[in-house]
């Protein structure tokens, strides 16, 4: 058993070296992603969106739940079902769920020195708000290793899984797919990435470890779209580092 398991050591390693060799931006999702998804930063954004629901159509907290749930699951976002079915100011939203305390996350440093030591560009591409972003980021010590933040704003309201959010991204930074890595806690955002050449990683709770994204959100086969998968961001991006050439 000692064998086989290093002869699996081996070849994972060897194909970290074939896949991730050239690769110069690495993109990260921020929410579930770069903190675990037992993390309570989510559910705290969760129940701001249900409660901006319940003010805006005087719906009764169950009522506006379920509304909430039905535009994230059609539109990747609660926000784009608003948009469709009622006018609101967007940025009053945004501002209003992500106004949530981050106290309960901490630095991670083991993270932050992983991050530090992959080459090349840095970058993230999430579907909330660049503001919610940079304190998140803040709070866990990451603030000064991504060169921007691509958000739902700058995705012109547009969530992932859109094609045309990844081709704006794309633009905008100047970025070569074919010469890229991304890494996300939901699969279906990883089939654009996938389909333009770019390596995915798909980001998983530990086993036992309390997961608050939606039961839709979690994936029991590994669709072909997810080249890897992980429940260690920071070990997989080290083992990452290790297959590559020293410069």
């Amino acid at each position: 058993m000692a064998d086989a398991a290093h002869s699996d050591e081996e070849g994972l390693k060897a194909r970290l070296a074939r896949r991730f060799a050239g690769v110069d931006t690495w993109v990260f999702d921020l929410d579930n992603t770069l903190y675990p998804s037992d993390s309570d930063l989510w559910p705290k954004i969760d129940a701001r969106m249900t409660i901006f629901l319940s003010n805006l159509l005087g719906l009764d907290g169950l009522s506006s739940r379920a509304l909430q749930k039905f535009y994230y699951q059609r539109y990747g976002t609660t926000l784009q079902g608003l948009m469709r079915d009622h006018a609101i100011d967007t940025d009053h939203f945004l501002d209003f769920a992500h106004d949530i305390d981050r106290s309960s996350i901490k630095p991670d440093l083991t993270l932050a020195k992983a991050i530090e030591a992959l080459p090349g560009r840095r970058l993230i591409l999430t579907n909330g708000s660049r503001d919610h972003a940079l304190k998140t980021i803040e709070h866990l010590g990451l603030s000064d290793l991504f060169e921007d933040v691509f958000d739902i704003v700058a995705a012109k309201l547009v969530p992932k899984p859109d094609p045309q959010v990844y081709e704006n991204f794309f633009d905008t930074h100047a970025i070569d797919p074919q010469r890229a890595a991304m890494f996300e806690d939901i699969a279906r955002n990883l089939t654009v990435p996938f389909a333009h050449g770019m390596r995915t990683v798909l980001i998983t709770p530990r086993q036992g470890q309390k997961d608050h994204r939606e039961d839709w959100e979690a994936i029991q086969h590994r669709p072909p779209n997810v080249e890897f998968v992980t429940d260690d961001l920071a070990g997989f991006l080290n083992e990452i580092s290790a297959s590559l050439p020293k410069a």
